[in-house]
């Protein structure tokens, strides 16, 4: 997939900024463009025609600040714009509040409100202007018309009462500037809270070039007498080359063993912790590492062909894949917008024709309709809605990348669950033990401890809870050898020799059984033993609380269908998805998409594209970077899967809570314009409902930091 260029973008505040930088770019030539509002990127393959200063000239052009995404770490240092504005926007308002609050004369001063709130108002156009410009030119109105239009109306209304009544009683009834500075300063903290909360934590991109192999050994000559090597760059590799591969390198493309075998580590690309013994005839995959052993092997696929390269291409894009999602908000405004201003257009000419009552007073009326109709609580019900859900969760140990996730979340039909690592621990334990000769079990597991103590294996880890006598004392060892991929070896004092690892073919004859882990003692068998896997605390639990809520669950995986099988029924999940490669994991997202809203769990790197093209991507603070990059939720610190209930009770608590908002809002605009219209409101009664509506929205939003939304067994461990 071709590289694109990587523009970062300051001022967009909604996405139809992001629909206007995109028009406006497709027109100079660039066809392939896309604009990503979350993350303030603009994605567009180069064009010989435009070079990227041009690019950049264009973007400013419209009133934005873009940039090399590259140069972010050096050029953007201190504060950011949006936030200068709301630290400037807060010194002004703080104290337009106090005078309800204070006595202080000066405070209640008509002038002095009019000079600290027009630096806010301006401020307002400035920042929000852009996007409800470019939403109106759309056709679409969104939320930053209703932003402008709520100040702007407060802002002339108090405006006029000050030039007809001065700084009088009668005047300080016509007075909203605390309105107008407050919708701007609230909605730029409610921008700044979700802004942060989408930075991504780290790169899964950068994480997965990591794992791309730099060194290759080719061979020349293979299979004569003058048969050698050379390294090279693993770019340069070809279809057909052969390849040597020794211990602890990195599998340098996707490939064919056609000599020798192997213990590679596959973990980057299938999840599975327990390494794949390969052969000749065997498929290896680019950024796989060979543990123990040496293979030559045939190219297939090199470069940007192997999987490798497909599963980062696939990262790098999948996000801006995604629809947009267009807030509720958003879309009351769609048609709440115009229809204010059409009733207060109709108010002052009914008003001045009809009721004759005059110019003035007709326009006083018309301004009163759209002060009543203020959309400071409807601006208020998302965002309060989303900071309070956001700061809930991370009170709790989960890490949430912005509120659309919530959203997407709540609303999910379908969640995929990883197997190793997700649904089970990485810890192996002792399912079947099983000893062949008179010696002492004591005896035997104390040989275990004695070896397995020197290595760090998940099997040697499983191995040594087995129970031992403190009083048993063997032989010392006088030599101990990990052999890796295979097992330990160890002799004592009287030249006894153990081994302790996999079973080799004559004694898988002899037993007739497939025993994992065998321990010898000069090549008599003393002891064999099976693994498991630990299902995670708090799995059966948690399938069953999506299935209760409706929620069709799916276990996918790269492992084998049995493991898979034994694992669904054990938790209680409806449908096996087995032996997935990663981009055939990715496949069945998008498929399963196609027929709902999708949340995927998981843990390693072979997850990252499933998590990244997923609706909602969730992962676990002690994943790998690859997947936390690219998951929406991540949470932090919990050995157990009781969170993910929590969030998801959260998202349906947050999504209710925005839900909420935005009718109490609708519903005062419905009830209050009318009341308005015919002049029966009097100013001092539209600010105190307009006050009252912004404190109704508010508290209803705080009530998600104090309020009992856990239900069931949700503990944290």
């Amino acid at each position: 997939m071709e590289d694109r260029i990587i523009l970062s973008v300051e001022g967009m505040t909604c996405n139809s900024c992001a629909q206007g930088i995109s028009s406006h770019l497709k027109k100079r030539g660039i066809k392939d463009v896309v604009v990503d509002y979350e993350e303030g990127q603009v994605l567009y393959g180069e064009e010989k025609e435009l070079p990227v200063e041009k690019v950049i000239a264009e973007i400013n052009s419209l009133g934005y600040k873009a940039f090399l995404k590259t140069d972010t770490i050096t050029k953007r240092t201190g504060f950011t714009q949006q936030e200068l504005f709301f630290f400037a926007a807060l010194v002004f308002t703080v104290p337009l509040l106090l005078h309800m609050l204070l006595p202080f004369p000066f405070l209640h001063n008509s002038y002095l409100q009019f000079f600290l709130s027009l630096p806010v108002v301006l401020i307002g156009i400035f920042h929000f202007g852009r996007s409800a410009w470019g939403s109106l030119k759309h056709g679409q109105p969104n939320m930053d018309v209703l932003i402008l239009t709520g100040s702007l109306s407060a802002f002339i209304y108090s405006v006029a009462g000050l030039i007809k009544y001065g700084n009088t009683d009668a005047g300080h009834q016509f007075l909203f500037f605390e309105t107008a500075a407050a919708i701007i300063t609230f909605l730029l903290l409610g921008n700044l809270i979700e802004n942060r909360t989408l930075k991504k934590t780290n790169s899964a991109v950068a994480s997965l070039a990591a794992l791309q192999p730099v060194i290759a050994r080719r061979i020349i000559n293979a299979l004569t007498d003058k048969e050698t090597t050379e390294e090279i760059n693993a770019e340069h590799l070809k279809k057909n080359d052969l390849i040597l591969v020794n211990t602890g390198d990195k599998i340098p493309a996707d490939g064919l063993i056609y000599q020798g075998n192997a213990s590679i580590d596959e973990s980057a690309m299938t999840g599975e912790s327990m390494p794949a013994e390969k052969s000749e005839n065997d498929k290896v995959l680019a950024g796989t590492i060979v543990i123990n052993g040496s293979i030559k092997m045939i190219a297939e696929a090199t470069g940007s062909a192997t999987v490798l390269n497909n599963v980062i291409a696939i990262v790098k894009n999948a996000s801006h894949q995604k629809p947009n999602i267009q807030r509720l908000g958003d879309k009351v405004s769609s048609w709440f917008v115009p229809t204010v201003l059409i009733i207060a257009v109709f108010t002052f000419f009914i008003s001045w024709w009809y009721n004759d009552i005059g110019f003035s007073s007709a326009m006083m009326r018309s301004i009163a309709v759209l002060v009543i109709s203020c959309p400071c609580a409807m601006g208020l019900a998302t965002p309060t809605a989303v900071a309070a859900g956001v700061g809930r969760a991370a009170k709790e140990g989960i890490l949430v990348k912005g509120g659309r996730v919530l959203e997407d979340f709540a609303k999910s039909t379908i969640i995929v669950f990883d197997k190793t690592g997700t649904l089970t621990d990485s810890e192996l334990t002792i399912a079947q033990k099983e000893y062949f000769t008179d010696t002492d079990t004591d005896e035997v597991h104390h040989i275990i401890r004695q070896l397995e103590k020197h290595s760090s294996h998940p099997v040697g880890k499983a191995l040594m809870k087995l129970e031992v006598s403190d009083e048993y004392k063997s032989s010392p060892f006088t030599s101990i050898e990990e052999e890796k991929g295979f097992g330990m070896r160890g002799t004592d004092k009287e030249k006894n020799k153990y081994y302790i690892g996999r079973p080799s073919a004559i004694i898988k004859e002899k037993t007739g059984k497939d025993y994992q882990v065998v321990i010898t003692k000069n090549e008599t068998l003393l002891a064999a033993f099976t693994l498991d896997e630990t299902i995670r605390e708090g799995a059966a639990e948690m399938v069953a609380y999506f299935r209760k809520k409706g929620m069709h669950t799916v276990l996918l995986s790269g492992d084998r269908k049995p493991q898979c099988e034994k694992i669904a029924a054990a938790t209680g999940i409806d449908e096996i998805i087995a032996e997935k490669l990663p981009l055939e994991k990715s496949a069945v997202i998008e498929s399963l998409k196609k027929k709902g809203v999708v949340s995927m769990v998981g843990d390693g790197i072979n997850d990252s594209p499933s998590l990244t093209i997923a609706d909602v991507g969730i992962s676990f603070g002690s994943a790998t970077q690859v997947a936390i990059g690219s998951s929406d939720i991540i949470l932090l610190g919990s050995k157990t899967l009781f969170p993910l209930i929590k969030i998801h009770q959260l998202a349906l608590a947050t999504l209710t809570t925005i839900k909420q908002n935005l009718f109490w809002a609708l519903v005062y605009n419905i009830v209050a314009i009318p009341i308005a219209a015919i002049g029966l409101l009097s100013p001092l009664v539209s600010s105190f409902s307009m006050a009252f509506s912004d404190v109704i929205v508010i508290g209803n939003s705080l009530r998600l930091k104090i309020k009992n939304i856990f239900t069931g067994q949700t503990t944290l461990h």
